[in-house]
Parts: C-alpha cells; sequence; structure tokens
C-alpha cells in the first residue's frame, strides 16, 4: 500500500493511519499531524491501530472535515452525470453516492434544475466557503490551448451534450470537443466514455472529433456486426437495401452506406439473401 499523505486533502482519496479508536469511530493521521474522524459506521472488525486505510475526504453538514470509505461519483476536479433530488432557492442538490449531497450554488447553473434531472457537473473548491461544490459551467474550466493532440490522435472522451450540431466531449479530462450528428453511425448516450481521435484542432481550442481513425476499414467488421444481429434475430431482420438510414443506424449503428456494402459482401458469400421483406440467414 502507498504510504500515507503528508497532510489532508479535501476531494481527493487519502491513505491515512488509524491512531486511535474512539466511540464515534477512528480517527486517521496524517503525517503532518493532522487527524480527521473516520464515523463508525465505517469501521470494519479488522481494522486497528496503525493501519493505513483509504478514505475520501470531504465535509460534513455542520462543515468538519470527515472522511468516508465510500468512494463519490466524483472527485475534486472531475465530471459526472449527478441526478437531482432537491432544489432550493440558494442552489440545488445531486446525488453523488455520499451521505452528505452536493450542493450545485444556483449562480453555477446553466438553467433553473428541477429534481430528478440528471445534469453533467464538475466538482469543485468554493474558496469563500471552504466545501465541495458542483459546477454546470464546465466551459469556464476547459483548457482552450490543447497541446500534442494532432489530427488521427487517439483521446479518451466523456459525451457530455447533445446540441443541435453533434454531441459535445470532454477530451482527455480538459479539452472541449464535438462529434457532428452526420458522422456518428452507432447509439451514444450521454455519460458514455469512448475512445476517439482528433480531427481539428479549431482556433477557439474546441476539438473536432470522429468516433474512427482516417482511413479505417471498417466494411469487414460491419458485415460481422449484421451477420451477427441477424444471429440474435432468428436469422430474419425486416431491413434491406431501401430501409431509412435513419432505422439503419439506430437497428446496426452503421452508415447506410456501410450497411448496403456489408450487404453486397455478406451476399457474394453466400451468407444471406436480401429480399424485399427483409434479410434472411442461409443456412
Amino acid at each position: 500500500m502507498k504510504t500515507q499523505d503528508y497532510f489532508l486533502e479535501l476531494g481527493k482519496i487519502n491513505t491515512l493511519k488509524i491512531d486511535r479508536l474512539t466511540t464515534p469511530g477512528a480517527y486517521l493521521m496524517a503525517q503532518d499531524g493532522n487527524d480527521v474522524l473516520l464515523p463508525g459506521q465505517y469501521l470494519t472488525q479488522d481494522m486497528k491501530e496503525g493501519d493505513l486505510v483509504d478514505v475520501f475526504l470531504y465535509t460534513d453538514s455542520e462543515d468538519r472535515l470527515v472522511a468516508t470509505t465510500q468512494t463519490p461519483k466524483a472527485k475534486l476536479d472531475e465530471f459526472a452525470l449527478l441526478e437531482v433530488v432537491d432544489v432550493a432557492p440558494f442552489g440545488a442538490f445531486m446525488d453523488w453516492e455520499l451521505p452528505k449531497d452536493l450542493l450545485v450554488p444556483k449562480q453555477l447553473q446553466k438553467t433553473p434544475f428541477a429534481v430528478g434531472e440528471k445534469r453533467f457537473i464538475k466538482v469543485v473548491y468554493d474558496e469563500r466557503t471552504h466545501r465541495l461544490v458542483g459546477s454546470e459551467k464546465l466551459g469556464d474550466f476547459f483548457d482552450k490551448h490543447p497541446k500534442g493532440l494532432t489530427p488521427n490522435k487517439e483521446v479518451d472522451i466523456l459525451i457530455i451534450t447533445k446540441t443541435p450540431l453533434g454531441f459535445k466531449c470532454i477530451v482527455n479530462d480538459k479539452y472541449e470537443g464535438l462529434i457532428y450528428h452526420n458522422e456518428i453511425f452507432e447509439n451514444i448516450s450521454l455519460g458514455d466514455k469512448k475512445k476517439a481521435y482528433v480531427k481539428t484542432v479549431r482556433k477557439d481550442g474546441n476539438i473536432d472529433l470522429s468516433l474512427r481513425a482516417a482511413g479505417s476499414k471498417k466494411s469487414g467488421s460491419s458485415a460481422e456486426k449484421v451477420l451477427a444481429l441477424l444471429k440474435e434475430n432468428n436469422g430474419i431482420m425486416p431491413y434491406n437495401y431501401k430501409s431509412d438510414a435513419e432505422l439503419i443506424k439506430q437497428a446496426f449503428g452503421l452508415s447506410k452506406k456501410e450497411f448496403k456494402r456489408s450487404l453486397t459482401k455478406l451476399q457474394d458469400d453466400g451468407q444471406i439473401e436480401v429480399k424485399d421483406t427483409g434479410i434472411y440467414l442461409k443456412d
């Protein structure tokens, strides 16, 4: 196990030593001598003084620093899709899987929140209150000077918003990117984490993305996908060369051009038969 932290870090996972066990719980100590309470509900029978434990540090309802062995959906400076569980005149409370909900102050909301909604939030440190809060104004946190992102470079993305142009993404946890609707041929949803490829880095620092590497050959895998779906559907599916492009995309995650190419390949290989009523798997 890693060595304990030199000081207590709010919003992060800390590895701390159990200094003493008390009725309220265990007091955990950092190397600088500061300690924090791990409430008794998180203690296990095998924990003893001198042990090192990994805990997340946040503030309780009375703004006291407290430890938990639970891990929230997002830590300090991380993003997550969170559900609104309560609203108040001063802000909204989000479920981030800790006993105390995360407050998104009204001034850090783009539009009013409603209970049951899900919003993408970044966990940030509020210097005024010395607490962790959430912010929906993600644009304030993106680095507008991408480095090392050349065309066709693979990146990690998180889908955060659907817009008229396409889906906005967080790229490598610090940049803003966009995948255009007319270049998406698979089902994607808010919160999805995927690999993508850089197309262009624009002058404003935003990044145009593709879910496929430039020049990649997908006809073989597309045909295999059609064949696999046919087998899953008892060898019959109600699609053919004339099917609507949007229906093809929903059913197969392919563009109409790829779908037609796949049908031709599978027919030439003698694996399927295409009729007006659909695609039929050959024995």
